[in-house]
């Protein structure tokens, strides 16, 4: 069964796939996870989470603006997953190493004040599996130090934790890499895809350009003052974010915004 993932790249779900290419489907799944590692400072981190992926079946990893990379100290912690290395794509903003992905999870030591849905680091990576029949989904870690800041939170669909000692919840980035990437792959081999036809979730670009057009319209609906928003997008982030929409659906949304704001400019 043929497809296009909401980015336009033909895509087939992941057991026809499978039959046609010999790749396991949990293969073919685990290999659209994405794992996004925001302003690394230590190269070390960089190749222990790169080996961490690659004992999980993970292969994709994307690097946002890291302090030191390539460095042959990444290369030695990486062990023998050099090639997860050396197929790493350097971006310089969130929102690119986020572009053509269908959900996106922020890891997260403690809820911050964005409003999104927080749940376990095992049921973001079942989810996160499920949503990559459409495409491809990430993981998004922050720094060593701080961790994401609130707004490369809010950039993701869902927040996740791990449910550690609450005394002492200090987590090695390597070692965060490693529990989501088991996550994964326990979602990825232990649970059957969905029956029927997945739909095609809506991307982050998609997405992102329907809170812009929300926002627009609620400004001029006056039912949002942006001198005063409060938490109003916020909420609205968290509400989109828990539909989990389709392209189809985000398309609707966007042409009732556009008709409703005609017929008030016409009333005017």
């Amino acid at each position: 069964m043929h497809g296009k993932s909401p980015n336009g790249v033909s895509f087939r779900k992941p057991e026809i796939l499978a039959e046609a290419t010999g790749v396991p489907p949990d293969d073919v799944r685990l290999g659209r996870v994405r794992v996004v590692l925001c302003r690394p400072s230590h190269p070390g981190n960089i190749g222990a989470a790169a080996r961490a992926m690659k004992t999980m079946g993970l292969r994709q990893l994307v690097l946002v603006s890291p302090r030191r990379f390539p460095d042959p100290e990444a290369d030695v912690r990486s062990s023998n997953a050099r090639e997860v290395l050396a197929s790493a794509r350097v971006v310089t903003s969130l929102a690119e190493a986020l572009r053509g992905t269908v959900a996106a999870v922020a890891t997260v030591s403690h809820q911050y004040e964005t409003s999104l849905e927080m749940v376990s680091c095992r049921d973001a990576a079942a989810r996160a599996v499920d949503a990559s029949v459409s495409g491809d989904v990430a993981f998004v870690f922050g720094t060593e130090a701080s961790g994401l800041t609130a707004d490369e939170v809010r950039a993701c669909t869902l927040a996740a934790h791990i449910p550690c000692n609450p005394a002492y919840t200090s987590l090695n980035l390597a070692a965060a890499v490693q529990i989501f990437a088991y996550e994964a792959r326990l979602a990825a081999v232990g649970g059957g895809l969905p029956s029927g036809e997945m739909p095609e979730l809506a991307t982050h670009e998609d997405i992102e350009r329907l809170h812009a057009h929300l926002e627009e319209a609620m400004v001029g609906f006056g039912f949002l003052d942006p001198a005063h928003p409060k938490r109003l997008l916020p909420r609205m982030r968290r509400l989109v974010a828990r539909a989990r929409l389709e392209v189809e659906e985000v398309r609707i949304l966007r042409g009732l915004l556009k008709s409703a704001s005609r017929t008030m400019r016409r009333n005017r």
